[in-house]
């Protein structure tokens, strides 16, 4: 076998652990800071601003992969990018929980109070709702069963979803606005570059930093804009191929 498909074989096969472990590591820092008696004397607020932080982190990086791959080509980035959607659905599970639970104590009729009239937590909850949605219906079964194009409309929730998180921090916050500005801002360039006339252009862009000439005829750009999250990958050997649709997405 050749050297160089030797280490296209390699990193296919380390970059889903490699992804896997960078995903579960804040997790795993937080749950080293609790063993140890790390946090702040306000530890209910330390766990909430963790996941919050990390589900929309991961949230960044996922509707990032598209992009990349058309500046880079480096089309294995497309084998991660369910794995870290579901990765972000996680981390805002746990962020709900740590409020049902540790907040709370599971008294549902103030939890309900609280969405129903406490706006942050009624569009962080609307937010948690679309990831769960987009969760549920990851897997090649439901591809299948919705069809490419439906499953491609119902997975665009993800730019909801990510405005949702963003509101919901905004809102949270009293004082310092910037870092939910700046995610704010980042969701909004990730959205502009899903847009067929930028994204046509990223492939020629990719091009012209490589020296290298510009495509004559760029790759048709995706319906605008298509699905990024929890993204199922194609079929495996012996099952019936998904849609290109969901391919694509």
């Amino acid at each position: 076998m050749p050297a160089a498909a030797k280490k296209k074989r390699a990193i296919d096969r380390l970059l889903k652990p490699l992804v896997f472990v960078a995903c579960a590591a804040p997790l795993a820092v937080l749950a080293w800071k609790f063993w140890t008696n790390d946090l702040s004397a306000n530890p209910l607020d330390d766990i909430t601003d963790w996941t919050g932080r990390w589900t929309l982190r991961l949230l960044v990086a996922t509707l990032a992969i598209t992009p990349l791959r058309r500046l880079t080509g480096w089309n294995r980035l497309q084998k991660v990018r369910r794995l870290i959607g579901l990765w972000a659905f996680a981390y805002v599970t746990l962020h709900l929980t740590t409020y049902l639970w540790l907040d709370k104590f599971f008294a549902w009729g103030d939890v309900l109070h609280d969405i129903a009239k406490r706006k942050f937590i009624t569009v962080g909850f609307a937010g948690w709702l679309m990831l769960a949605a987009l969760a549920a219906t990851s897997t090649d079964g439901m591809v299948r069963r919705l069809g490419g194009k439906a499953w491609q409309r119902l997975h665009r929730l993800v730019y909801c979803a990510a405005a949702a998180g963003t509101v919901h921090f905004l809102w949270l916050v009293k004082a310092d606005h910037r870092r939910p500005i700046a995610y704010g801002v980042t969701f909004a360039v990730l959205l502009a570059l899903r847009l067929p006339p930028i994204a046509a252009r990223l492939p020629r862009l990719r091009a012209r930093l490589a020296g290298q000439p510009a495509p004559s005829s760029p790759p048709a750009p995706l319906n605008p804009p298509a699905a990024d999250v929890m993204s199922a990958p194609d079929a495996r050997p012996g099952e019936t191929p998904l849609p290109r649709d969901a391919q694509e997405a």
